[in-house]
């Protein structure tokens, strides 16, 4: 008998404290139903949305998890066992399955898509050529219309969608500046990725420091939303566009946070805010993959990963996301 090791919500964490909430559990692997496809997973997502998914809140873009339920995320792995004529024994794919050895997932429910292995790091695949890039790219061109010559802000500059917004922006045209905490982040995202300035949100003042970049700021990548949206709203040039894609300053909070005190901004600046989710666009995955592939080749925009071996160690991992333990994208390889 093959059994699964998963992840299993038992309970809504409170804050950070993943470890009381979540449990390594083994059980027989199920069998392959018709229309399902079983995936050995190589390695696993670590993202702050999920985050999201772990409280009773009823109002996201997506329903809560059950408790006692496995615990979901994004996969990257081999087809051991299929009964979906889409998919085939030992496809290498990407979909929403289980934090476990093993997913067992209806393609049409998973996002489940077959990937390209002449890719030479298949890590890729959850970052520049992922939806993590996916994301990037279309906060920029579609929802902030980002033009050459524009100045460009992105919050969590050194996470994996702010570390690929930088990225592109800069390939753009665009005059990129980032925040992100603690100054070895900083320092990455000026020495490394050559962007024109970066603001160490835990060692000073947010709003002091976006006074100083001249013009003010064209297009905000907002990652993180709280209070660092409210440092920038008032630093913002006129007819300013924001794309706001993360919230992760409240993803731990079960009810609403108050809005940005800077609210009366967007009128005085005309300023045009849209929220943004990647699935919004999963019709058009395969035209953001070829561009984004194109400038990972030509090496104009990379990926650094944060990688942890070891299903058992998910949940050390997961709390780098919340920590800034992390520069770049966080996996778990199995």
């Amino acid at each position: 008998m093959v059994t699964n090791r998963f992840w299993k919500l038992n309970k809504y964490p409170e804050g950070n404290d993943f470890e009381s909430a979540l449990s390594l559990e083994t059980a027989p692997l199920a069998e392959t139903g018709d229309g399902e496809v079983l995936i050995k997973n190589e390695y696993l997502s670590l993202d702050a949305g999920t985050r999201m998914w772990m409280t009773p809140r009823t109002d996201s873009y997506q329903p809560p998890l059950p408790l006692d339920s496995p615990m979901m995320g994004l996969g990257l792995g081999r087809v051991v066992a299929s009964r979906h004529t889409a998919f085939k024994e030992g496809d290498f794919v990407r979909c929403f399955g289980q934090w476990a050895d093993y997913s067992l997932v209806k393609p049409e429910l998973s996002d489940l898509r077959i990937m390209d292995e002449n890719v030479s790091d298949p890590r890729q695949h959850f970052g520049v050529v992922g939806l993590n890039g996916w994301t990037a790219l279309l906060g920029l061109r579609e929802v902030a219309n980002t033009q050459a010559g524009d100045t460009v802000l992105v919050s969590a500059a050194a996470g994996a969608t702010g570390i690929l917004a930088c990225q592109i922006a800069k390939v753009m045209g665009a005059k990129v500046y980032g925040l992100a905490g603690g100054p070895e982040k900083c320092a990455f995202l000026t020495d490394s990725l050559r962007i024109d300035g970066a603001v160490d949100y835990k060692n000073s003042d947010v709003a002091s420091e976006l006074e100083k970049i001249e013009g003010g700021i064209d297009v905000y990548f907002d990652n993180v939303g709280g209070p660092i949206l409210d440092a920038v709203l008032p630093n913002m040039a006129l007819h300013g566009r924001i794309a706001v894609c993360g919230l992760i300053a409240s993803y731990a909070e079960g009810g609403r946070l108050p809005g940005p005190s800077n609210f009366d901004q967007i009128l005085m600046k005309r300023l045009t805010v849209r929220g943004f989710l990647c699935p919004d666009f999963f019709e058009i995955g395969n035209q953001l993959t070829a561009q984004l592939k194109t400038w990972l080749e030509a090496g104009k925009v990379t990926m650094p990963f944060d990688e942890t071996q070891g299903l058992e160690n998910m949940l050390v991992a997961y709390a780098k996301l919340f920590t800034g333990a992390n520069i770049g994208k966080v996996i778990v390889k199995l």
